[in-house]
């Protein structure tokens, strides 16, 4: 009786340790700044490890130099999260082709966007915002970013494989 009794219990606190160790419940936000987290790594150690001198680098006369790919998110990028916490600044990357400079700018719109990251939540992923061409929700907008980075990421990394460098995503494999 006393090993039934042992059995039991020792099957109810398993139970209990088990339900106790479940992971939260999915939560929309934090599984986008999760993606953000990623995509801000990953594009900033591209910008900082490509030399200077291949910042002018561009595979084709048709596509913009690597320096050019990090304008192009550094402005915009800017622009849409300093715009959703309600002081819209505009970035000057675009006129800079220097690697500090473009780094700089790089750091300064994903300092930016981890202030709108970061006043994500799931109660306010769908508040419309004014973002792009108009009203959408915040979440969207979000999402948009890391598309847009995780898009310019990957032509950056064949830029970086032309010159016979390992692109962040892919050290240590």
């Amino acid at each position: 009786m006393k090993l039934k009794i042992a059995a039991v219990l020792a099957f109810a606190a398993t139970g209990l340790v088990v339900t106790w160790a479940q992971p939260p419940a999915p939560s929309a936000a934090a599984s986008l700044k999760k993606s953000y987290s990623t995509i801000k790594t990953n594009f900033v150690k591209a910008a900082e490890k490509m030399p200077e001198e291949n910042y002018s680098f561009k595979p084709v006369d048709a596509v913009e130099t690597f320096g050019q790919r990090v304008a192009h998110i550094a402005d915009p990028q800017l622009a849409t999260c300093t715009g959703m916490l309600g002081d819209r600044k505009m970035g000057t990357a675009k006129s800079k082709t220097a690697k500090a400079d473009l780094v700089a700018a790089i750091k300064e719109s994903f300092d930016a966007c981890d202030k709108a990251f970061d006043a994500l939540t799931d109660a306010n992923a769908m508040e419309l915002i004014a973002a792009g061409r108009g009203q959408q929700p915040r979440i969207t907008a979000l999402y948009g970013l890391v598309i847009h980075a995780n898009e310019v990421y990957g032509a950056m990394g064949v830029y970086m494989r032309l010159k016979n460098i390992v692109p962040p995503s892919s050290e240590g494999r």
